[in-house]
């Protein structure tokens, strides 16, 4: 029976791996385990405080699901790179996702079908055609300017992440899917309202001590279905629609001018092994990962550098030397400090803290055994914020990942060990799109505008708030729209 005293690691024979049974763990109660512990939306912070407490590995126990959690980098790294075939997203993930009636795409596929998946991913992602796609950017980024210059004239705050999150639904929309939603233009945001539902709900219902939405659905639970409903039509839409541009215009089949038709004729080539419930689960895919990881990094990219002004006056100069009032695609690529700004947000502040993967075999992660089903919560940030393994670890210095040829180039501690897209064979595909999001909206800001303030409702460093995705509470701006 467990109590309520500090649990210690078991010995084992002379050289023999240790098991789930032997690691230590925070105290846990019968039956729900650590489960009444947990708060969901900062677990990633108590992992790590755990972490710090029991060792880099040790075990959890989350009602019947039993957990191991790992800190370690160089064993977060192994096993990252160990998938598809070692490791999966868990099956307990994948069940609530087709329970709420959402198509799977790269993100939660597995095995052949990940693989098919992602050569469809990556042909689409591909950086010419990303290029190719700039344009559409550039008119997103116009419409964020005029948005911000509205509220400049106003002497109005900004919802930082409620703008950063049209701005970057219309980005994908537009770039990835030809559609244009232009959210950032109208207070009719219908497809934004519904996406933010989702990775809540998926959340919640993860970590629920039972499925209560199936006997007794809330109002939230009603409305989370109608959503689900405007949102599986509005990607049948999308779907639609590429479809009659390339019927209709048979050339785009050697150049496709969106995302959503490069993936559509990549799904059309012989044995590909893709239809468009599979084109549609990526879909949703982007639209998601497109929404909240980019417009939360940037918001704590403009929070830590409006808490550190030689930085920000560093990032404003460069902006201001290097960008015209609407940025290039050249232009983007010489600002090596805005990347490098937005490379130790990631380090401090990742979008994804941690990670839930279900082991498919058998193995060893350093010296404990992994059994086939254990599920394992690897910790992204934990030895990219440790003193022992970055120099100056808490600190927001961006100069650190330049070298002489530019970010890229930095062979340091912080590359090493800061994986904010993941690492291995399933590291993000969308990354580079990513990082010309980030940087189109910085440079938008700060070549147009002077920062006048960024706040949080209680004047201190912006709260970490974890829904799936990491984001800041409550962050306001007010800017002054340059003449």
């Amino acid at each position: 029976m467990d109590t309520g005293t500090l649990e210690k690691p078991r010995s084992t024979a002379h050289g023999a791996p240790r098991a789930y049974d032997d690691l230590p763990g925070p105290p846990r109660l019968p039956v729900l385990g650590n489960l009444l512990q947990i708060d969901t939306t900062r677990m990633h912070l108590q992992l790590e405080d755990w972490c710090a407490k029991y060792g880099t590995i040790y075990r959890l126990k989350l009602g019947k699901r039993r957990v191991i959690v790992i800190g370690e980098h160089e064993l977060v790294s192994t096993i990252l790179r160990d998938r598809p075939d070692g490791f999966r997203r868990t099956t307990r993930l994948e069940a609530v996702w087709s329970e709420m009636g959402l198509a799977n795409g790269v993100f939660a596929a597995s095995g052949e079908t990940w693989r098919s998946q992602r050569r469809m991913v990556m042909a689409a992602f591909d950086p010419a055609h990303v290029k190719a796609y700039f344009p559409a950017l550039q008119r997103v980024a116009q419409r964020l300017a005029s948005r911000w210059r509205d509220a400049a004239r106003k002497a109005e705050p900004i919802d930082l992440q409620a703008d950063l999150m049209r701005y970057t639904v219309d980005t994908i929309a537009g770039l990835a899917f030809g559609a244009e939603v232009n959210t950032l233009e109208s207070d009719e945001d219908v497809i934004q309202q519904h996406l933010n539902r989702l990775f809540p709900a998926v959340y919640k219902r993860v970590f629920a001590v039972a499925p209560t939405w199936r006997w007794f659905p809330s109002a939230d639970d009603r409305q989370l279905a109608r959503s689900v409903v405007e949102i599986n039509a509005a990607v049948d839409g999308f779907i639609a629609q590429a479809r009659a541009r390339l019927r209709a215009d048979p050339s785009l089949r050697q150049h496709p001018v969106n995302l959503l038709e490069a993936m559509l004729v990549a799904a059309d080539e012989p044995g590909s092994g893709i239809d468009d419930q599979q084109v549609a689960g990526n879909v949703l895919t982007m639209l998601l990962a497109g929404e909240d990881t980019t417009a939360n990094t940037v918001a704590w990219m403009i929070h830590l550098l409006w808490r550190h002004p030689a930085e920000l006056a560093q990032a404003i100069a460069e902006v201001r030397r290097v960008c015209d009032d609407v940025p290039t695609l050249e232009q983007l690529a010489q600002l090596d400090y805005i990347e490098a700004c937005a490379h130790e947000t990631m380090r401090l502040k990742p979008v994804g803290p941690h990670m839930a993967l279900q082991a498919l075999r058998e193995t060893i992660i350093g010296d404990v055994r992994i059994p086939a089903g254990m599920v394992v919560f690897v910790l992204m940030r934990r030895d990219a914020v440790s003193e022992s393994k970055v120099p100056r670890a808490s600190v927001f210095d961006p100069a650190r990942w330049l070298v002489e040829g530019g970010p890229g180039q930095a062979a340091s501690a912080p590359k090493r060990i800061s994986m904010p897209f993941g690492a291995g064979p399933r590291i993000c595909p969308g990354r580079y799109l990513a990082l010309l999001e980030m940087k189109m909206a910085m440079a938008t800001l700060l070549g147009g505008f002077d920062i006048v303030a960024v706040d949080t409702p209680d004047g201190q460093e912006a709260k970490e708030s974890l829904n799936v995705t990491m984001a800041p509470v409550g962050l306001t701006m007010q800017v002054r729209a340059r003449v």
